[in-house]
């Protein structure tokens, strides 16, 4: 009995919680190397189907870059990043196409519905419009070449919103189409906050594998709690941040601009990660908040 009574009282505690976000709509990006451990990532879908349950609106956008490497390195295509982003040739394209959206949308999909869930698989190329785009080194100043790389322009939110409407969980992969009907590769982090700024999203959430931003890279207990976006300048001069971080910072600070209330980075290797950042009043990893946000 006394098991069952706790059982009780922390549903009861995430009650205010459960009212503050209840028919909100959540953003949720999958990505990093946790994404490779299927119990994680089915743990985590699990979480996600809660969240819906209980009145939340979640939205998944995923990452797969160790599965496009892996597919990549079995056919034998080098692999090369720039700046944080995967140059796409055009053999490359149409790999990321095919694992994307029949190896690992299909998987997310799959497990959320094993836990009990309604998903729904939303191709990018529907929702996000997009043009060639160059990498620029912020170290030296120059844009740099990354093939079938692309910009996001504008966002076609409505299948999102239709899948919302129906009861579904949509789960998006981050590719883009041009006008002339090229597919290009979206860093899914840019593609995770510019769907959560089209959605007036009340958070957005990354998952991966990192415990959230470090002021010392090698020790992962020196996790920044908070960081306001008039401190991100510092801390890429700092080396703080750097290489991949560095899109997904910027996806932030823009989607923290379009209005989103507080961005949050977490560690996808611990259990129930997203509940804890969700229900809890410390959270768990960082916040990215803006300078005159009430915390």
């Amino acid at each position: 009995m006394k098991d069952l009574i706790t059982k009780a009282d922390i549903l009861v505690e995430a009650l205010p919680f459960i009212q503050k976000f209840r028919n909100t709509i959540m953003v949720i990006k999958f990505g990093g190397s946790a994404m490779e451990d299927e119990e994680l990532v089915a743990g985590a879908m699990r979480d996600v189907v809660m969240l819906e349950a209980i009145g939340i609106r979640p939205v998944v956008v995923h990452g797969g870059g160790k599965a496009i490497s892996a597919e990549l390195k079995r056919q034998n295509i080098p692999v090369r990043f720039v700046n944080g982003l995967r140059y796409t040739c055009e053999r490359t394209i149409g790999i990321v196409d095919d694992v994307l959206h029949n190896q690992v949308n299909r998987k997310l999909v799959q497990l959320g519905e094993e836990a009990g869930g309604k998903l729904r698989g939303i191709s990018g190329k529907q929702v996000l419009k997009a043009q060639k785009t160059l990498s620029h080194n912020p170290e030296t100043g120059e844009d740099e070449e990354v093939g079938f790389v692309g910009k996001i322009v504008g966002v076609n939110p409505t299948q999102i919103l239709d899948a919302l409407n129906a009861g579904f969980i949509p789960v998006v992969t981050p590719l883009g189409t041009g006008d002339d009907g090229q597919v290009y590769n979206i860093n899914a982090d840019t593609a995770a906050c510019q769907v959560a700024a089209a959605l007036f999203a009340r958070k957005l959430v990354f998952i991966s594998d990192v415990p959230g931003i470090l002021a010392d890279k090698d020790d992962e207990t020196s996790v920044i709690n908070t960081i306001r976006t008039d401190e991100i300048d510092a801390l890429i001069h700092r080396k703080v941040l750097s290489g991949g971080m560095l899109p997904k910072i910027a996806g932030c600070v823009s989607a923290l601009q379009a209005g989103i209330n507080k961005v949050h980075l977490i560690d996808g290797r611990i259990k129930h990660s997203l509940l804890l950042e969700i229900f809890t009043d410390n959270g768990v990893g960082t916040q990215i908040v803006r300078p005159d946000s009430v915390m």
